[in-house]
């Protein structure tokens, strides 16, 4: 089951102390630590409200959340933030996955192929 993270101030914290990886469709914000969180890492799926209509943003998170299930996540000690961009969901799936998995590849995670 996915673990994710809920508190606002983890989030926060997350996104303040957090690595960025952007690609053009999603962009990851990583924080590694040794404690941790039940068996597997943390995820969190954020699409700002500036970027579209509930709609847009509910389709947004189903779109990241299926990412996460396709590149291996959640990574063991690792919380994830995937926000959401303007071309999340308008460029097709594969695009997006493909951009995931190679800015995910080159940083020493272990995506699924």
């Amino acid at each position: 089951m996915l673990e994710t993270i809920k508190s606002s101030t983890e989030v926060s914290y997350v996104f303040t102390h957090g690595r960025r990886l952007n690609t053009p469709f999603v962009t990851f914000i990583v924080l590694q630590h040794e404690k941790q969180h039940g068996q597997m890492g943390r995820v969190a799926f954020v699409a700002g409200k500036k970027l579209g209509n509930a709609v847009w943003r509910n389709r947004a998170k189903r779109r990241m959340r299926a990412l996460c299930r396709d590149l291996g996540g959640p990574w063991p000690n690792c919380d994830v933030i995937f926000l959401a961009r303007r071309q999340t969901t308008q460029a097709s799936y594969s695009k997006v996955l493909d951009a995931c998995e190679k800015i995910l590849g080159g940083t020493g995670f272990q995506t699924s192929q």
